[in-house]
């Protein structure tokens, strides 16, 4: 096997199908050439490939239940199943949940992965360079951030552009200064409106109903508002809070299970692979600014006949509870690539996140989920951030250096 990997090797060296045939040798086994014969290295277990590996695995919980999620709201609308309360009750962890799922979510995820690996592939041999593994987290997280009944077609072009515009134009993993999954949510956003906001976004009980008539009508999709969008719009929730924190609520694929993000996040900071810092900050920004509204609406400043009462009267904890808050906080706001790299840095860099997340929940109902342009605002300000902090230092050192040669 090994001889038949070398004279492959020495087929393709120095062609340009040469970045190919190592990415898919790496991939299968671990490369056979060491860091150098002279100079001094530093060896650390750490590389490109085991952070996006361990990224992925705390992904792969999010998927499995989102496919659960998916064909438990679609049974739940259509009457067949009853309302769960325990995270272990059998009606929601049944097969045919999964099933229904995995048929609507398994596409998502092939789209995902075959156009923006392709289109790495592409770039990689006509620059001639590695390819590298950066979108292999950014081509799990999209599937698991948009509508699960969005047109194939749409997440294609999404996928395409976000690649090439979002990640290739700047030089490739490591040089882009947006998140690359936020930048094809986004295109997404301001492209097709109308399926990812109002009461398309989110859907998650979107299936073919040939054979069912209301109101005269024929029924082909099942859809209504999520959480959000329901208090967005001042509307009352029947769901509890128990079900938003489980996650048995309408919602993307992937952001509805508060616990299961919690428990992922806690072991993507175990794992030292995401900054703790830009978590607790993003939280405590949260919590700060559904502090401010709550104060506001206690104060009798807002009347519940402004549109934005219901999310302004929410508890302040609750915000981190439904939408895509906590998913965004945990998996994207924690980009090693484009959040802020000094310590100091990740705080504000995390506080603002989620401060003008909530911020943005509030007074746009149109558009009620903040985080994913709060994430991309911030993506911006953090090499300002870090720039702001580094001089901090700087000048503090001027000042000692100063007081000592006094």
């Amino acid at each position: 096997m090994k001889k038949q990997l070398h004279n492959l090797r020495e087929k393709y060296k120095g062609t340009k199908f040469s970045p190919v045939f190592n990415a898919f040798h790496t991939f299968l086994y671990a490369p056979d050439h060491v860091a150098g014969n002279s100079g001094a290295h530093v060896h650390d277990a750490t590389d490109l490939k085991r952070v996006m590996n361990t990224v992925i695995m705390a992904l792969v919980p999010c998927l499995i239940f989102g496919m659960f999620n998916t064909g438990y709201q679609h049974y739940l609308a259509l009457g067949e199943i009853e309302r769960v309360t325990s995270f272990f009750d059998t009606s929601f962890w049944n097969l045919d949940n999964f099933s229904l799922g995995l048929v609507k979510v398994l596409p998502l995820v092939l789209i995902s992965y075959g156009i923006g690996l392709g289109i790495e592939f592409i770039f990689a041999a006509i620059k001639g360079h590695e390819v590298e593994e950066g979108y292999l987290v950014t081509g799990m997280l999209v599937p698991l951030i948009v509508p699960v009944d969005i047109p194939l077609w749409m997440l294609a072009v999404a996928v395409a552009f976000g690649v090439v515009i979002g990640k290739e134009v700047f030089g490739g993993t490591g040089m882009n200064i947006l998140n690359p999954a936020l930048t094809i949510r986004a295109f997404l956003f301001f492209s097709y409106p109308t399926w990812m906001s109002g009461d398309k976004v989110w859907v998650t009980g979107a299936v073919e109903r040939n054979n069912e008539i209301a109101n005269g009508a024929q029924l082909d999709a099942i859809s209504g508002e999520t959480v959000l969008g329901e208090l967005a719009q001042g509307h009352q929730v029947t769901y509890s809070v128990w079900e938003q924190f489980m996650g048995f609520i309408p919602g993307s694929v992937g952001e509805t299970s508060t616990i299961i993000i919690l428990v992922m996040g806690l072991f993507l900071i175990f794992t030292k692979v995401a900054s703790w810092r830009i978590m607790l900050s993003a939280v405590v920004g949260a919590l700060v600014m559904g502090l401010i509204f709550n104060g506001v609406t206690n104060m009798g400043w807002i009347t519940p006949t402004n549109s934005f009462y219901g999310l302004m009267n929410l508890e302040f904890w609750q915000h981190l509870l439904i939408g895509g808050l906590a998913f965004g906080i945990v998996y994207m706001a924690t980009d090693p690539v484009t959040g802020a790299q000094t310590l100091k840095g990740q705080w504000w860099y995390g506080f603002f996140i989620g401060f003008i997340s909530v911020m943005i929940r509030v007074f746009n109902p149109a558009y009620p989920e903040g985080v994913m342009l709060a994430i991309l605002l911030m993506n911006v300000f953090a090499p300002t951030i870090d720039y702001y902090v580094l001089q901090g230092n700087m000048n503090k050192r001027l000042k000692r250096l100063k007081v000592k040669s006094a």
